[in-house]
C-alpha cells in the first residue's frame, strides 16, 4: 500500500511540474496570438492610397503624390520604422523574410489562415518595386529626405522579387511571372552596375549606410536559383563565391545589411538534398559558413560565438539591437529545417548537435521578445500585459486627424508630441522596438529612438518565427490555453474587425478566374504585359447576367463590354450565358501589376 501510494504520489507531483510548465508555456509562447499582431504593424507602416479592408484605423492615405515631380508613380510601399521615408534597401529585405516564411513555413502560415495576410504584406512592398522599376536598368531607391524628416539597391530588390514570384506561384502565377521577370532584370542591372546604393542615394548614409555590394549578388543569385532552377544563377554563385566574399566571410549576424549568412543557409538547402553536383565542392564551403554562424549562436563555436545579455538575448549592436536577434533566430529555424529533411546535424567545433538545437535557440529568442526576460516586458507592442507605451514612431505618438480633426506640422510634432511623458494615443500593435540594452535594461522613452523605435526589417522575419514556433507547439503555441489580456486600448487606437480574405485565384468557387501573361515587351521605357484572364464556370447550373468588378485597370480591354458603371464589366452580347463547366476568356494589356478582377453580380 506505501508503494502504490508513493507512486501516486510521484505522479502527483509530475503531472504538477508538467501543468507548471505548460502554464509557464502558454504565458509565454503565444506565437500564434504574436503573429497574429505583427502584420497590424505592416499595415500602420504603408504609404499611398489605403484600401477599405485596412484595419489600422488611425492611418489615412499618404504619399499619394510621390515620384509625380519626377515623371514617375512611386505611391505605396512601406514608411522604414518611426519616419515618413521609404528606404528601398530595408525595404526589400523585408520584403524577402516575408516572403521566404511564405514559402517556407506554408504549411504554417495556412494552418493558422494567415497564409493571405502574408501575402497581402509582401504585395504592398512588391507592386511598388514594380513601379520604382519602370525600366530595366533604372530603379528608384528611396522616397523622402532623412535628414528633413528627421529634425535603394538593385541586388537585394531582385533577391526580393525572387522571393515573392516563389509565394506567389500557387495562388497568382500570372503576378508570379511579372515580379520574376523583374527580378531577372534587376539582377543584370545590380551585377553590370556594381555599387552601393548610398553612392547613389548620399543621403540614405546617415540612416542606412551599406557596407557592400557583394552580399547582395550573391543573396539574388541564391533566391533566382530557388525560383527558377536556371543553373546560371546557381553557377554564377559557385565561380563568385571567393571573390565576392560567399564562401570567404564566417558571420555573426544576419541582417538587411548583411546577408551572407542567409546566402550560405539557402545554397546549403541544394546541398542537403543531394543536388550539388558538379558544384559539391564549393557548396560543401558555403555550408562550412552556414555552420559556423549556426554554432555561434549555440555557443559551439569553438570560442568564437556570438554575444549574448544576462538574460540570454543575442546582443549585436546598440542600435535597434533586437533585429540581429529576430533575424538570426528566424534563419536557425530555417536551417534547423533543412537539416532535419536531410536527416543531418549540425557539425560544430565543440561537438554535433540534432537540428533540434537550432529551433531551441530560435524559440528562446521569441520567448525573450514576448516577455521571457529580466523586465517582464514585451519588446512586440501590443502584446502582453507589459509592453512599450512611448514608442518612437510619429504616427504612433501624435492622435490620428480623425480624433484631433485638426492637421500636425513637423515642427508642431516634435515640439507638442516628441518630449512627452504620457503614453501614444495610438498603439502600433506588432511593431519589434529596438530593445534592450546589453544588460537587459530598457528605457520606455520616445526620445530613446536607439531602443524604442521599430523597423520592418526587425519585424519581418517574425511572421516566419512565430508561424514556425507556433505549427510546433499545437494549440497553446497558437495562444488558446491562457493567451494574454491585452489591455483595451485608447479610443483612438485600433479595434479588431472581421478578418477580411484574399483571394489571388478562385479555385473552388463557382466561377474560378485562371490568370497568365501570354507576351511582354517594351515600349518608349515601358515594359507591357497581355494579360488572358478565362473565367470558367465551376457550378453544376448555368450562370447569365455575369458582372465582373475590374481594378487597377490602365491599359486596354478585350472581351468584355462596359456596363456604363465605374470598373464594372460584362460578358458581351453574345454570349450572355456560361453553361456548367463552359469557360470564356478576355484579354488586357498594360504596364505594371495586374488588374484585380472579382465577381459582382450574377444570377
Amino acid at each position: 500500500m506505501s508503494k502504490f501510494g508513493g507512486s501516486l504520489l510521484g505522479v502527483s507531483i509530475l503531472l504538477t511540474v508538467l501543468l507548471g510548465a505548460a502554464t509557464a508555456a502558454a504565458e509565454y509562447y503565444s506565437y500564434g496570438n504574436a503573429l497574429e499582431k505583427t502584420f497590424l504593424f505592416f499595415e500602420a507602416q504603408r504609404s499611398g492610397k489605403l484600401p477599405a479592408a485596412q484595419r489600422v484605423k488611425w492611418r489615412s492615405h499618404s504619399g499619394l503624390k510621390d515620384g509625380l515631380a519626377q515623371g514617375v508613380s512611386l505611391e505605396g510601399g512601406y514608411y522604414d520604422a518611426g519616419d515618413h521615408v521609404k528606404f528601398g534597401l530595408p525595404m526589400a529585405f523585408a520584403v524577402t523574410m516575408l516572403s521566404w516564411a511564405a514559402v517556407d513555413n506554408q504549411k504554417e502560415l495556412s494552418g493558422s489562415n494567415q497564409m493571405q495576410q502574408t501575402l497581402w504584406s509582401i504585395r504592398w512592398g512588391t507592386d511598388y518595386f514594380i513601379k520604382a522599376h519602370p525600366q530595366p536598368n533604372v530603379l528608384w531607391g528611396q522616397v523622402g529626405d532623412g535628414q528633413s524628416d528627421h529634425y535603394y539597391l538593385a541586388g537585394e530588390t531582385a533577391a526580393a522579387l525572387a522571393a515573392a514570384s516563389l509565394a506567389f506561384k500557387p495562388y497568382n502565377s500570372s503576378y508570379s511571372t511579372i515580379l520574376l521577370t523583374h527580378a531577372k532584370e534587376l539582377f543584370s542591372f545590380a551585377d553590370k552596375y556594381r555599387g552601393l546604393y548610398t553612392d547613389s542615394i548620399p543621403n540614405a548614409k546617415a540612416f542606412y549606410m551599406s557596407s557592400g555590394y557583394s552580399d547582395e549578388l550573391l543573396w539574388a543569385a541564391a533566391w533566382l536559383h530557388r525560383a527558377t532552377g536556371d543553373e546560371y544563377y546557381l553557377k554564377y554563385a559557385v565561380n563568385n563565391a571567393g571573390y565576392l566574399g560567399g564562401t570567404g566571410w564566417g558571420m555573426k549576424e544576419f541582417s538587411w545589411d548583411n546577408k551572407y549568412a542567409g546566402v550560405q543557409v539557402l545554397l546549403s538547402k541544394i546541398l542537403l538534398e543531394g543536388k550539388g553536383g558538379v558544384y559539391t565542392s564549393t557548396l560543401k564551403q558555403y555550408q562550412m559558413k552556414a555552420d559556423y554562424f549556426a554554432c555561434a549562436c549555440l555557443k559551439k563555436n569553438g570560442g568564437y560565438n556570438i554575444q549574448t545579455t544576462p538574460g540570454g538575448l543575442m546582443y549585436v549592436r546598440e542600435w535597434n539591437n533586437l533585429q540581429y536577434a529576430s533575424a538570426a533566430a528566424f534563419l536557425l529555424a530555417i536551417y534547423s529545417d533543412y537539416l532535419s529533411a536531410a536527416n543531418a546535424k549540425l557539425n560544430c567545433p565543440d561537438g554535433s548537435v540534432p537540428p533540434q538545437a537550432l529551433l531551441d535557440f530560435s524559440r528562446s529568442q521569441a520567448d525573450y521578445i514576448l516577455g521571457k526576460n529580466h523586465q517582464g516586458m514585451s519588446y512586440l507592442v501590443g502584446y502582453g500585459p507589459k509592453y512599450p507605451i512611448r514608442v518612437h514612431h510619429r504616427g504612433a505618438s501624435i492622435p490620428s486627424i480623425f480624433v484631433q480633426r485638426s492637421s500636425v506640422n513637423c515642427v508642431q510634432g516634435f515640439d507638442s508630441w516628441y518630449k512627452r511623458a504620457q503614453a501614444d494615443p495610438n498603439v502600433i500593435y506588432g511593431a519589434l522596438v529596438g530593445g534592450p540594452d546589453q544588460n537587459d535594461y530598457y528605457s520606455d522613452d520616445r526620445t530613446n529612438y536607439e531602443q524604442s523605435e521599430p523597423t520592418l526589417s526587425g519585424t519581418a522575419p517574425l511572421v516566419g518565427l512565430f508561424a514556425k514556433l507556433s505549427g510546433k507547439l499545437g494549440s497553446y503555441g497558437g495562444g488558446y490555453s491562457k493567451p494574454y489580456q491585452t489591455p483595451k486600448p485608447p479610443a483612438s487606437s485600433y479595434k479588431a474587425p472581421t478578418p477580411t480574405t484574399y483571394t489571388p485565384k478562385q479555385s473552388g468557387a463557382p466561377i474560378e478566374f485562371l490568370h497568365s501573361i501570354t507576351a511582354n515587351w517594351m515600349a518608349y521605357n515601358t515594359r507591357y504585359y497581355r494579360h488572358k484572364v478565362i473565367i470558367k464556370n465551376n457550378s453544376q447550373k448555368p450562370i447569365s447576367g455575369l458582372k465582373l468588378k475590374i481594378e487597377d485597370l490602365t491599359g486596354s480591354i478585350w472581351g468584355l463590354a462596359p456596363t456604363g458603371q465605374k470598373n464594372t464589366y460584362q460578358l458581351p452580347q453574345w454570349q450572355k450565358t456560361l453553361k456548367a463547366g463552359q469557360a470564356c476568356d478576355f484579354v488586357y494589356v498594360q504596364g505594371g501589376p495586374q488588374a484585380k478582377v472579382s465577381v459582382q453580380s450574377y444570377h
